[in-house]
């Protein structure tokens, strides 16, 4: 599907998107429970659909219900394949969770997700006691548990999510139990992580990011939880405003844990106005000035940075690109590709990625699967000289379904 972003201005009100990874965090954890969880404020995202998919192989039952579902535990027989999707946290964050049963599954996924490596889940379930073999690092993915190894070492420099999923499991083994991570990047997610079990009422010790201690048997069963808006979505509406507009969006938590709160700094740096007003945030369009910035814990900023960057007249330096390569794309060689075509010059510097800002020519460009990088071309067709056409546009079902609908309601010129 194509869409076209012509030069046009912002304003309005908009209500955040539902968080992605609270949601699939959410069903994760309520499809473990004693007794049926309502989750409430959930939007058709297809990676939700993913965790969903996966909570039923395992024997959840979901009973969805336009924005909530009824999430009953152990309702169903497990099922021997789970279809991840293209949903990268769905995997590395259902595989632990599967290897508390004594039951041999297949995790299978499609699309991006068949390139990215996992071999890091291997190993770790392999530690836990599980009989786990992939293919070569990549799925599909066998594994047989239970568990039988309540601590454990793992190194967490690739990716924060697989210790989620290794939380979340431990919180549900018959003993009490002990992480030991080494070089933990996207400390944000664990907080998050960490936050939503204590929802549930279960604690988690956090020694330094180090050592995570889990006591076995501390739960409460919720009857409902509601889940926060999307800081991440919320970026590229904040960067729209601050380029081309005024814009409130609502549904986004002050005292979220979320690590894409930092798009508040980082936009306020560059000169925008923003004012705030309990779950509101209103952004002002002003003159933007170029900015330095460290992704490093909130890599999914990266897109709607670049985007911001372009607006701004002069060079801007965003550092922390070796927590890209792994996504849905090689989002740091994406950007720099697509980004040229609509006239927008990226070079990357060892770690860090220097965007030449101050105009944005047009043209047209593609998603590369990437619904962050179709946000993001858009983003930065409302300051173009003759509009940004975006090839692979349904990439934003993954995260933002209605993304475009937004765009178009805030007076965006959209086609």
């Amino acid at each position: 599907m194509k869409r076209f972003v012509n030069r046009s201005s912002v304003e309005g009100t908009v209500r955040a998107p539902s968080s992605k990874s609270m949601m699939q965090r959410a069903v994760a954890i309520a499809s473990l429970g004693k007794s049926s969880c309502r989750l409430n404020g959930l939007s058709g995202c297809s990676d939700l659909f993913a965790s969903i998919r996966a909570a039923e192989a395992l024997g959840t039952k979901v009973e969805l219900d336009g924005s909530s579902a009824l999430i009953t535990p152990g309702f169903c027989k497990p099922s021997d394949t789970v279809d991840c999707g293209e949903a990268g946290l769905t995997v590395r964050m259902f595989a632990p969770i599967a290897a508390l049963q004594d039951h041999k599954f297949i995790f299978t996924g499609q699309g991006s997700l068949l390139k990215r490596p996992i071999d890091m889940v291997e190993d770790a379930l392999i530690k836990m006691g599980v009989s786990c073999s992939t293919q070569n690092g990549f799925l599909p993915m066998c594994i047989e548990g239970p568990v039988s190894n309540n601590e454990i070492t793992v190194d967490g420099s690739v990716s924060s999510q697989l210790i989620t999923g290794l939380l979340i499991a431990y919180a549900h083994c018959d003993k009490s139990s002990r992480i030991i991570v080494n070089n933990l990047t996207s400390r944000p997610y664990i907080d998050m992580t960490i936050e939503i079990l204590s929802h549930f009422g279960i604690n988690i010790i956090n020694k330094d990011y180090r050592v995570f201690e889990i006591e076995h048997g501390v739960r409460d069963d919720l009857e409902k939880y509601d889940v926060e808006g999307d800081w991440s979505g919320a970026a590229f509406i904040m960067v729209a405003a601050a380029l081309a507009g005024t814009v409130t969006i609502n549904n986004l938590s002050s005292q979220s844990s979320q690590g894409d709160k930092e798009i508040l700094t980082i936009i306020k740096n560059s000169g925008a106005q923003i004012s705030e007003n309990g779950e509101s945030i209103t952004v002002h369009r002003s003159i933007l000035k170029p900015f330095t910035c460290d992704a490093t814990d909130c890599p999914d900023l990266f897109p709607p940075l670049c985007a911001l960057a372009a607006g701004c007249n002069g060079k801007s330096r965003i550092s922390g690109i070796h927590r890209l390569a792994y996504k849905e794309s090689d989002r740091a060689a994406v950007l720099v590709e697509q980004f040229k075509k609509i006239g927008v010059g990226i070079q990357i510097e060892g770690n860090d990625m220097i965007i030449n800002g101050g105009q944005v020519a047009g043209g047209a460009a593609e998603s590369c699967n990437d619904h962050r990088i179709a946000m993001a071309l858009a983003v930065a067709g409302l300051i173009s000289d003759k509009g940004v056409t975006i090839e692979g546009a349904e990439a934003v079902q993954k995260s933002y379904p209605v993304f475009f609908e937004d765009l178009h309601d805030l007076g965006a010129e959209v086609q």
